[in-house]
This record gives C-alpha cells, structure tokens and sequence, in this order.
C-alpha cells in the first residue's frame, strides 16, 4: 500500500488478534493492579468480588482466539518466533491458572504469560502486515 492510499478493512483475524491482545494487557493489568489497589485500600475488596473461577474462564476464551490468530498467522508469514511466544504465554497462563491457583506462584506465571502473549499478538501482527509500510 502507498501513502495516500486508504487503508484496507480489518480482517476478521485482526479483529480476533486485536481482542486477544486487549484481553492480555487486561489481565496485566488485573493481575498487577488489582492486587495492590485491594492492598491500598481493603474496604474496596468487599465490594469487589471476583469469582474464583474467572481465570478459568478467561484461559477459556483466551486459547482458542490466540492460538486461532497466531496459527493464521504462522501460516500466512512462515514464521514460527510469533506461535512459540504465543505458545508459552498461553502455557504460563494455563499453568497460573491450573496448578498454581491460590500460590504465591500464581501472579507471577500470569504476568510472564500475559507479556509473552501480548509479544506473540504484536509481532504475528506486525509480520502480517509487513507489506503495508509507508515511505
């Protein structure tokens, strides 16, 4: 694409990968900010009241739209660094979620796996549409 072009419409898989992004610098920030602002201030954690279940949930949605737009990805560009960053991401999330719930272990494996994530989404993103540069 030229400068001065109109930009194309966002593909569906733009749409998916734009959401699995958002979703991870939520729970970024989730899994960082909440905590201290419970800390801060402690009545605030009466009124909100998380589910136990709302990581599950959130891997449940989480794993089909990333791995849907990091596969697409992987097979429009060739390029693995996207899916494997994805990858463990996702497996830093599942394993915080699954089998370090409720541990000091838990905060930490969710961040690094949010962080991964959101590396994976932003270079499949980038790699996909390397071809629209402008100059």
């Amino acid at each position: 694409m030229r400068c001065g072009q109109p930009a194309a419409e966002p593909s569906a898989i733009d749409w998916v990968e734009r959401m699995a992004v958002g979703a991870s610098v939520l729970c970024l920030i989730h899994c960082a900010g909440l905590p201290l602002l419970l800390a801060a201030l402690p009545a605030l954690s009466r009124l909100v009241a998380l589910p136990e279940t709302l990581h599950l949930w959130i891997l449940v949605l989480a794993v089909p739209s990333s791995g849907l737009a990091l596969l697409v990805g992987t097979w429009r560009h060739r390029l693995w660094q996207p899916l494997l960053a994805g990858g463990i991401g996702l497996a830093l999330l599942a394993a915080g979620a699954l089998l370090f719930a409720e541990t000091p272990q838990e905060v930490p494996l969710t961040i690094a796996g949010s962080l991964f994530l959101v590396f994976g989404h932003v270079r499949n993103w980038r790699l996909r549409h390397r071809h629209h540069r402008h100059g």
